[in-house]
């Protein structure tokens, strides 16, 4: 039976699109990921360019709102518009194209600022979180929790600067690519916390952090900032996740360590 409730509509039909674009991504993997260097240097493939199209002809037709992704080129407008979809067309490309399944599709509708829904959808397991807020957090329709303990979830290429040297000796460290997977990964309580010592763009972390949150965590920058988006600088200053407790070493031990040497394009860091 089809919901009444508008907002669980919007976020059927949101899954059914990012789950569709999901399905391109692993076609495209099995005709393989050729990658290319953009002017900044990162990765991109044909399944970055092609779910970002899909997304982008789909997604405002569902809820008209301005557009803020990975894969295309930014437009201020967006700032005067109190509805923003915020997308990662493929969180992960370093993975996809080595071929580790750690690679996800994220998007997220922000209003005024703050996420109202967010999905996460990881394309080699076909499995789907999501959240609405208010409205708790699901991975394929169960309800998810965070959960304690002392596993930490770390971005290899942060593990491989040294960024996590700090925190080695307190928790288990486990290497996963896309941060938007490592969060709804700690939403459902696969591991207590994640975090960031360096900027994260918005659709870095949007969906992911909604679904922390609704799932009983809490999600911040690395600081213990508020995370708010659809900022003029569409970057935000890091990021934890954590079940609460957690969280609140994790905080403890980012600010004794402080934040990466990345932080400096940010001119407002807080002062330990």
């Amino acid at each position: 039976m089809e919901s009444s409730d508008p907002m669980e509509k919007l976020l059927a039909e949101v899954r059914d699109v990012v789950r569709a674009a999901g399905l391109l991504v692993e076609q495209v993997r099995s005709e393989g990921a050729a990658a290319s260097r953009k002017a900044d240097r990162s990765l991109v493939t044909r399944a970055d360019r092609e779910v970002d199209a899909l997304l982008r002809e789909q997604l405002p037709r569902l809820a008209p709102a301005a557009w803020l992704s990975e894969e295309t080129a930014d437009a201020p407008a967006r700032l005067a518009s109190a509805r923003l979809w915020v997308v990662d067309p493929l969180d992960g490309t370093r993975e996809f194209v080595e071929g580790l399944p750690e690679y996800s599709i994220a998007a997220a509708l922000v209003e005024d600022g703050l996420p109202i829904l967010g999905v996460v959808h990881h394309p080699p397991s076909r499995v789907t979180y999501w959240a609405v807020r208010g409205g708790g957090a699901f991975r394929d329709g169960t309800p998810i929790r965070v959960a304690e303990g002392g596993t930490a979830l770390a971005s290899r290429s942060e593990v491989g600067k040294g960024e996590f040297a700090p925190f080695t000796a307190s928790w288990e460290l486990r290497p996963v690519g896309s941060i938007q997977l490592k969060l709804a990964m700690v939403g459902a309580g696969e591991a207590a916390a994640t975090w960031s010592r360096g900027p994260k763009h918005e659709w870095d972390v949007c969906a992911g952090a909604l679904i922390v949150g609704e799932a009983g965590g809490r999600a911040t920058d690395a600081f213990g900032g508020l995370l708010r988006y659809n900022n003029a600088f569409p970057k935000v200053k890091g990021v934890l996740a954590a079940a609460p407790q957690a969280y609140e070493r994790a905080l403890a031990q980012l600010t004794e360590a402080g934040p990466s040497g990345r932080m400096a394009e940010f001119d407002d860091i807080p002062k330990g």
